[in-house]
């Protein structure tokens, strides 16, 4: 079988799987495994971030979504050579990746007429059950339910290690200008982890708020993973939000627990290192009960 991969999620999943052989093409998003680097790129973002401040970008971002135009442009001959019998991609957001409607055009117009996958998680339980459609998809459904089994595992284990300890109040940032709260599997990872979310509701998108609202909420601990960002960019996407009015009476900043997080590799992305940032999440929050392996992708900034 030969698979395209729209989605880094869906990358890492397929490698996860032991089917980084079969993969024919991936985006130019797809950076986990380092293997994925070494695939046929098909994508191209339409927009050029460099250099670009966050209120910057989401002013791109919303106008060209406003426009109806894509972000995203998909390489048509290069997915022709790939000649994939499996396409898996995702409707979820439109910001995050190619257009499901330009996928399936593209596809329509392909010999063989591959079959294509919508990958959709809203929670942490929908990401374990996109891994086990993609080994459904692809012959590998033992090697899948074996591989949430172990992450559920994972799981039950932070959650024995931080049961019974004071969950603090957090505030997830999935964008810091203009302020997001993240959504969908983020607040089931804090939970998981021993924090109670003020702001973000599990299976519902990410969300804007105001500078009033996040101080209404009065978080106690603020963790910042902006979206499409790896650590050092979000530590100084964070750092700069002391400058912002209101910032500093914030109950987290007053007490010094503003932590930046990789978000692109360990929030941000609905595949098996999610379970990564669930114990990161624990790390940060309970690091006296969780001592456990976590992988560097956090760092405190405030």
């Amino acid at each position: 079988m030969r698979i395209v991969s729209l989605l880094p999620s869906a990358t890492e999943i397929c490698f996860a799987l032991g089917l980084g052989p079969s993969l024919a093409g991936v985006t130019h998003e797809c950076d986990f495994p380092p293997q994925a680097g070494f695939k046929l790129i098909l994508t191209e973002s339409e927009l050029d971030h460099r250099g670009s401040s966050p209120s910057e970008i989401d002013h791109h971002v919303q106008q060209a979504v406003h426009q109806g135009s894509s972000l995203y442009r998909l390489d048509q001959e290069g997915l022709r050579r790939a000649r994939p019998d499996l396409i898996l991609t995702q409707e979820l957001c439109e910001v995050c990746a190619v257009a499901y409607p330009q996928v399936l055009e593209a596809a329509r117009l392909l010999p063989g007429k591959p079959t294509v996958i919508s990958l959709e998680p809203k929670s942490l339980a929908d990401v374990m059950r996109s891994i086990v459609d993609v080994g459904q998809a692809t012959g590998t459904r033992e090697r899948a339910s074996e591989l949430v089994r172990s992450l559920w595992a994972r799981v039950d284990a932070i959650r024995g290690a931080v049961a019974g300890r004071p969950r603090p109040r957090v505030a997830c940032l999935e964008w810091t200008d203009p302020l997001m709260v993240a959504g969908h599997w983020v607040p089931d990872q804090l939970d998981i982890a021993g924090g109670t979310d003020v702001l973000g509701t599990s299976g519902q998108p990410s969300r804007r708020i105001s500078m009033e609202e996040l101080r209404a909420a009065a978080p106690e601990v603020v963790i910042c993973m902006p979206c499409g960002f790896r650590l050092g960019e979000a530590a100084a996407q964070a750092e700069q939000l002391s400058a912002t009015p209101g910032w500093n009476s914030l109950p987290a900043v007053e007490a010094g627990r503003v932590f930046a997080v990789d978000g692109s590799w360990y929030f941000n992305r609905p595949g098996p290192r999610v379970i990564d940032g669930i114990e990161i999440l624990a790390r940060v929050l309970h690091g006296d009960a969780w001592r456990g392996p976590v992988p560097q992708g956090y760092i405190k900034v405030g």
